[in-house]
């Protein structure tokens, strides 16, 4: 098994390196994570005030908002507490927590993002069936396998990871991420990157295949369809799209740019790595609050009653 022992702390040590800017990062990463919170909340309260929001894209809808605020909790508290501090140490325990935080907000963004997409399949290419289809009940059924999907995989994957004998204890993160501690392993990590690529596999790339095949044919329904419904369908089609997109850009950094050593390019990569804890969950609400006339006239009367 080698001589490595079970670690009981972990240094992320990218923060040494920033200690002449640590004030104005902090400053920035405290009102992004104030924007989110903001924008997210406006979004459910809105949805969840209003009764005639109270549709399943609608609830599809604050399920995301859900997720970024639960996901950015696991990153943006202990990134301003590491910002502020001198050590930036981090428990065994919290550093796992954080992996699994992080890691089951970004499976269940993409799983939402599927029924987002067979939710529009279903009320663009059979309307006389929607209702039928996505009842209240289902609704319910799917939103709750949305959550319980990323946890039972980012468990599965902990508990492979929780028992690995390290050789270190540095992390060159801006947070604790599966792979920067499979990395300091003193075993051979087959086992690991084999459990590590199937989880991929069966929440990335299955989604995204899903997701890309039901747009394409929902594209092609549009086409035969008058100007006037053909422009109503596009216009609830077209945030999901661009949240799909955004959302997938930012992953794919994530996970392509963990498996490198950039050397002199460590700051993009540490840009990148973050993307998809950052630009989602303040582009989501702006999107759907803004592109759907719904939401934006709600929000708008919200504002305007509350002054």
């Amino acid at each position: 098994m080698g001589n490595g022992n079970i670690s009981f702390a972990f240094y992320l040590t990218v923060f040494k390196k920033q200690n002449q800017f640590r004030y104005f990062s902090f400053m920035i990463s405290l009102l992004v994570y104030l924007s989110i919170i903001f924008f997210n909340a406006i979004v459910l309260l809105v949805v969840f005030k209003e009764k005639s929001l109270r549709k399943p894209m609608y609830f599809l809808i604050c399920c995301l908002c859900i997720n970024a605020l639960y996901g950015t909790a696991g990153f943006f508290p202990r990134l301003l507490i590491d910002f502020l501090s001198d050590t930036h140490k981090i428990s065994r325990q919290a550093c796992f927590t954080q992996i699994f935080v992080i890691y089951t907000y970004a499976v269940s963004e993409y799983t939402i993002l599927t029924l987002m997409a067979f939710d529009r399949h279903a009320a663009i290419c059979h309307p006389l069936r929607y209702h039928n289809i996505m009842t209240p009940k289902v609704t319910a059924v799917v939103i709750a396998f949305a959550f319980l999907y990323g946890i039972f995989y980012m468990g599965l994957a902990i508990s492979f990871l929780v028992n690995i004998p390290l050789c270190g204890n540095e992390i060159e993160r801006l947070y604790c991420s599966n792979w920067s501690v499979v990395k300091l392993s003193c075993v051979n990590t087959t086992n690991n990157n084999i459990v590590g690529y199937f989880i991929t596999i069966t929440t990335v790339f299955a989604p995204a295949s899903f997701i890309i095949f039901t747009y394409v044919r929902i594209l092609i329904i549009c086409q035969k369809m008058s100007s006037e419904h053909r422009s109503k369908a596009l216009q609830t089609c077209i945030p999901h799209i661009v949240t799909f997109v955004n959302y997938s850009v930012a992953l794919f950094c994530d996970v392509a740019l963990s498996r490198y050593d950039l050397g002199k390019y460590q700051v993009v990569a540490l840009v990148f790595s973050v993307e998809f804890l950052v630009i989602p969950p303040i582009l989501n609400p702006l999107m759907y609050g803004l592109s759907l006339p719904d939401i934006r006239k709600k929000i708008l009367c919200f504002f305007h009653f509350s002054k």
